[in-house]
């Protein structure tokens, strides 16, 4: 059982990490000053490996157009969506060391390993600062089996906003839910919003006021934890500004989140969560951990008994537990270009100013060596990304190339990311951006 110390440190981490600049009172103006177009950026990570067989259409083995294709059957939800869809094959992780799970090292771009702290940021935190401003710029949820959400309902693996500076997931929805909503609930989940902020407060003062008496080369340490909970005091006032707003948006909360009868229940809840963050203006990043970057993770709600690390032992093609989950997948990613679709912006819609990237946290399959690292992306970003189209690289370039593509895409002049010059030589043939990506 979490202590209540434990749960206190693990909130005060998660968000001192994450949250930064107020949000606009109207989700429109939560866009960057001026004339430029706001953009967004969802992560969706599956565990255990991406087969490249379950995304490209048979037959294809060189780069083309998607238009007369079929999609596989693990993606067939995507279908009426090809023009959107770009699958990229060919991209290589060796560097990462993924095995069972390259962990920070999937979106850092360098070596990972279980239990191993986060040697420098990953990419989803850094597009949250290059993208226009927001009152939580990086939200990250994390799905797993039932029991693991109730156990760990906040876990760190897959981000991080610096070396040795973890960004938390969220897995339960109901504690994501009062965070992002409980100012303007009411009942039961009001009175539990209205005392942990009392609670919050509290323990920012008393920790502050411990703080200046640590010796000095304690107080670093413990600032940040104080941080932690300025943070999230911060965001309470800040969302608590624009309520009204947030109205709007906020999903109704029914049985699967108090009286969830399988994992996906609370999954949905999640997802339902992470949209309305996006289309709130509330974030503008969006990471999705389906298994939470380890070994683990349940699907009992697809009818699929077997779980954790045994399904990364069973092959993926023509699987039919792979392909259930991967379904279910893609009707996830399929609910947010909806969502996003159908709320207008500029001169169209959310959607035509966001980008989906789906991979997994260890490349092509577990136990892997990360020689093939699939990613699909759904979504052009304001017309930055190439769509509707596969592409297949000869794997000379590493998963950081695909990353320095999506920064200079969110306005950053870069030529790489995490790579030094002694690593590029040694792991990439090539530089700068994927060329074959950006329009």
């Amino acid at each position: 059982m979490l202590s209540r110390r434990k749960l206190l440190q693990g909130i005060a981490a998660s968000t001192g990490a994450a949250f930064g600049a107020p949000l606009a009172t109207e989700r429109v103006l939560a866009s960057p000053i001026g004339n430029a177009t706001p953009k967004r950026i969802v992560f969706f990570m599956q565990n255990q490996g991406f087969d490249p067989a379950t995304c490209i259409p048979a037959g294809m083995k060189n780069s083309g157009s998607l238009a007369k294709a079929n999609l596989p059957e693990p993606i067939s939800a995507l279908e009426p969506y090809k023009e959107r869809l770009h699958i990229i094959n060919g991209l290589h992780g060796l560097h990462t060391s993924p095995s069972h799970s390259a962990f920070f090292g999937a979106l850092g771009g360098y070596r990972g390993s279980d239990g191993v702290p986060p040697s420098a940021s990953t990419i989803d935190y850094e597009l949250s600062k290059a993208l226009p401003e927001t009152s939580l710029p990086h939200l990250c949820i994390g799905m797993d089996s039932i029991e693991n959400m109730k156990t760990k309902p906040t876990i760190a693996t897959l981000s991080a906003s610096g070396a040795g500076q973890p960004i938390f997931m969220h897995s339960n929805p109901n504690h994501l839910y009062q965070m992002l909503y409980g100012g303007i609930s009411s009942g039961d989940i009001r009175k539990q919003h209205e005392a942990r902020s009392s609670v919050f407060s509290q323990v920012e003062m008393l920790a502050a006021m411990k703080g200046r008496t640590l010796p000095a080369s304690e107080q670093q340490r413990y600032g940040q934890y104080v941080q932690g909970f300025k943070d999230v005091n911060g965001l309470r006032t800040r969302l608590d500004t624009v309520a009204d707003h947030l109205r709007k948006f906020a999903p109704a909360v029914d049985e699967r989140y108090t009286k969830p009868e399988f994992e996906t229940d609370w999954h949905d809840c999640l997802l339902d969560l992470g949209i309305s963050a996006l289309t709130s203006g509330i974030t503008n990043t969006l990471t999705i951990g389906s298994g939470r970057g380890e070994i683990f993770g349940a699907w009992k709600g697809l009818g699929i008994e077997q779980q954790g690390h045994n399904l990364g032992h069973m092959a993926q093609p023509d699987n039919p537990i792979w392909v259930k989950i991967r379904q279910y997948n893609s009707r996830m990613l399929v609910r947010i270009m909806e969502k996003l679709e159908s709320v207008p912006e500029g001169n169209g819609s959310m959607m035509d100013n966001t980008l989906i990237v789906y991979t997994s946290n260890n490349a092509d399959k577990q136990h892997t060596n990360g020689a093939n690292w699939p990613v699909m992306l759904l979504g052009n970003l304001d017309g930055a990304f190439k769509s509707g189209c596969f592409t297949q690289l000869d794997g000379k370039r590493p998963i950081n190339a695909l990353y320095t593509s999506l920064l200079r895409a969110a306005g950053q002049n870069v030529d790489s990311f995490n790579m030094d010059e002694k690593a590029a030589k040694k792991f990439d043939e090539g530089t700068g951006p994927l060329k074959e990506v950006l329009v």
